[in-house]
């Protein structure tokens, strides 16, 4: 009876081993653990037994091969722990190396935890399964790994408000499969990859708050299923591409805050974009005179510029415009009457060279 026993619990041992992680994922997890500190909410407590694929918080396995797939850890996060302490998360630390000993790691998100510190690890680039890189909100420093192109998979890279400076890396479009690119808010400086428009699978390239340099890639026209592109707030120069205004999905293009150049391509006015914000440049020339049915705008903020000459006339076959701003520019003559100008406030036609007509002075 003793030795049948015995066979039975070596049994479940046995398959006890079988189905619970790989070693080897199990040593990663605990060093990656040991380069962070977060005291306040006690994610890692559940760290613990030898079956990391089992409530170990924020870590998930592929049921198949048992091993790691995911890591998510988020430190603003409606999870009934963030629940309970009434707080959101503060981590300090590094993202250790050892993270890319977990060979079948699909998605990696460390985000919002605010103070982890260091770069992200290079070797995360050797990592063939990952289709998710989340690292916004922390402190990290240094630069995108110079060989990120390397990953096939990868579908968003999202390294948004943190400290990185550096390029971006020429390797970035051979990123045929990524979707989601957000770079927003780091001390990344140099040109956009003249060949930007390499990324075909891209639906939002957000790439506000750097130190961007250089012109607007003709390439980023290409991008057929582009929505979204914010290229906001950098030291961006050179005139807009009017390719932008001739791409089929493009709705929102946010290019305020540089030092652009030129006129305002014709082609954006009667285009699929319904937010299109160009204030704080030194754009001149005219107003295009290319308003009809085709343009809907949300928001037309052509405000800090140096445009002159009339508001045109063909503004009014718009379909609709809600926000519109063309304050502190040359602009002069009479108001068009009527819609959308109806429900627009004197703040948006103020500090021009001779404006004139409701919502300010009447004209003489």
């Amino acid at each position: 009876m003793g030795s049948f026993m015995y066979i039975v619990i070596l049994l479940l041992a046995i398959i006890s081993t079988v189905h619970s992680c790989s070693p080897s994922d199990r040593a990663a997890l605990l060093s990656f653990r040991a380069a962070l500190n977060e005291s306040y909410l006690g994610i890692f407590n559940s760290w613990k037994g030898y079956d990391c694929c089992h409530e170990w918080y924020g870590v998930s396995c592929d049921p198949t091969t048992h091993r790691v797939a995911d890591i998510n850890l988020r430190g603003e996060s409606e999870d009934p722990l963030f629940e309970k302490a009434h707080r959101t998360g503060y981590m300090t630390g590094t993202i250790s190396p050892s993270i890319c000993k977990l060979e079948r790691l699909s998605s990696l998100t460390i985000a919002d935890w605010k103070g982890i510190t260091g770069p992200i690890p290079s070797c995360i680039t050797s990592l063939p399964f990952l289709r998710i890189i989340d690292l916004v909100g922390n402190k990290l420093t240094g630069s995108i790994p110079s060989t990120i192109g390397r990953l096939s998979r990868l579908t968003v890279l999202n390294v948004a408000e943190n400290q990185l400076t550096g390029y971006i890396p020429r390797s970035l479009t051979n990123l045929s499969s990524l979707m989601h690119l957000d770079l927003r808010n780091n001390f990344i400086y140099g040109n956009i990859p003249t060949n930007f428009g390499k990324l075909r699978m891209l639906s939002r390239a957000l790439l506000s708050r750097n130190k961007l340099t250089g012109h607007i890639p003709y390439s980023i026209s290409y991008i057929y299923r582009l929505s979204d592109l914010d290229l906001s707030l950098n030291k961006l120069s050179g005139s807009i591409p009017p390719s932008l205004g001739k791409m089929h999905v493009l709705a929102t293009l946010n290019l305020d805050g540089n030092n652009i150049t030129g006129t305002i391509p014709p082609s954006l006015i009667n285009s699929r974009i319904n937010i299109l914000n160009l204030s704080k440049n030194a754009i001149e020339g005219y107003i295009p005179d290319s308003f009809d049915e085709r343009s809907y705008f949300m928001v037309m903020d052509l405000s800090y510029n140096k445009l002159k000459g009339r508001i045109p006339k063909s503004i009014s076959s718009a379909t609709f415009i809600g926000h519109f701003d063309v304050s502190h520019n040359h602009l002069c003559g009479q108001i068009p009457e009527g819609s959308p100008f109806d429900h627009l406030e004197a703040s948006s036609f103020t500090y021009n060279d001779c404006l004139c007509g409701k919502p300010l002075k009447p004209c003489h």
